[in-house]
């Protein structure tokens, strides 16, 4: 619970933006948990008959699965909240700031 307060903490700074994000945090919370759980797991199978043969458990594709959805949703928080500051600004962003700029000064 104390992760979901932490990225709750995190998401309200971002103003605005806020009543969209709000709801990630409980799927990011969600996914971090499943994702422990996965990590118990095995993720290869090996024939013990042959051990050059193996094979990826479920557990495996699911762990990547899920990684995938994690890592897009802290993509989107970050963004959202502003902390992502690698990422470049987009021409069609820049062009939408300045043009309500200058429609705020009317």
């Amino acid at each position: 619970m104390e992760r979901r307060k932490e990225l709750l903490k995190i998401v309200k700074k971002s103003g605005e933006n806020a009543a969209v994000l709000t709801p990630l945090v409980d799927d990011v919370v969600f996914i971090e948990a499943r994702l422990a759980e996965l990590k118990q797991l095995p993720f290869i199978r090996i024939d013990q008959e042959n051990p050059q043969r193996q094979q990826v458990t479920p557990a495996a594709k699911q762990y990547k699965e899920l990684l995938q959805q994690y890592t897009n949703l802290i993509k989107v928080l970050m963004i959202g909240t502003g902390d992502a500051g690698d990422v470049e600004t987009s021409p069609l962003r820049l062009w939408a700031q300045k043009n309500l700029e200058t429609r705020g000064s009317l």
